[in-house]
């Protein structure tokens, strides 16, 4: 029996990635690529999940309350921020607390046509896509488009259309449907299946005490102004950090509006 290349490549890829959990995640390039939603055991493989971001230089991180019905410190005070400016007329509160506020994204685990040896990976966009996909899966001429079987490859365009600020997520059906391992043993179908990343631990859960930390970290950082030492330093706001402005870029969107 002759040496399993796919194996190898899948191997070949493993080792190169060191163990990196970043490898879970996949970000299209620019220009056209071809992708597959893969089922998931529970049926959905579509993943809400809630973001603060904006917090000085902390990345963003899970919303205790939104994602776990958890108390969140930074969702109390951006609430209270917002009151205060209404209240108060004061256009610089609004804001602030607009930054802080939550932010939704969305998880699916992706097989990519010509990658097929990095194996199933987790795709990260925002609320357009989402709603794209959704409208695909109710479509009843497409029907189940995760389906092993049956399902439909969908070719993603994505890039930054001439005058636009951000990237922008374009997806189309292919016209026939096709099974997800055409081209696989149905071994190495079952170990790709078998390898979906847990969703559960893509992202660090914080519980509401390390919020309130960093929170509390945020509010009494630097010197200056009254509004600075009560709010934090406003030009934080402005800058996020390096891994908001990966999903910022990957999802198309800006965090600091």
């Amino acid at each position: 029996m002759g040496i399993n290349l796919e194996k190898m490549r899948a191997k070949l890829a493993n080792l190169r990635g060191n163990g990196n959990e970043d490898n879970n995640f996949w970000r299209p390039s620019d220009g056209d690529q071809t992708i597959r939603i893969v089922p998931t055991p529970d049926g959905d493989p579509f993943k809400e999940m809630w973001f603060h971001y904006n917090l000085g230089n902390n990345a963003g991180f899970l919303c205790p309350k939104r994602n776990y019905s958890d108390t969140c410190p930074v969702c109390d005070f951006a609430s209270q921020l917002w009151r205060e400016g209404v209240d108060n007329n004061d256009d610089d509160s609004k804001k602030l607390a607009k930054s802080l506020f939550v932010r939704q994204r969305f998880f699916s685990p992706v097989m990519v046509r010509g990658e097929e040896e990095s194996g199933v990976r987790i795709w990260g966009y925002g609320k357009m896509a989402y709603e794209n996909l959704l409208t695909l899966v109710l479509n009843p001429e497409y029907g189940d488009i995760t389906d092993a079987e049956t399902g439909t490859d969908l070719t993603l365009t994505y890039g930054k259309p001439p005058g636009a600020s951000f990237p922008q997520t374009k997806l189309v059906p292919r016209r026939r449907s096709s099974p997800l391992c055409e081209d696989m043993t149905p071994d190495r179908c079952a170990e790709l299946l078998d390898s979906i990343p847990e969703f559960d631990g893509l992202f660090e859960r914080k519980t509401p005490e390390q919020v309130k930390v960093l929170l509390d970290r945020y509010i009494s950082g630097g010197e200056g102004s009254k509004d600075k030492e009560k709010y934090g330093d406003s030009s934080e706001v402005k800058t996020s950090s390096s891994i908001d402005k990966a999903f910022n870029e990957l999802l198309g969107e800006d965090l600091s509006a």
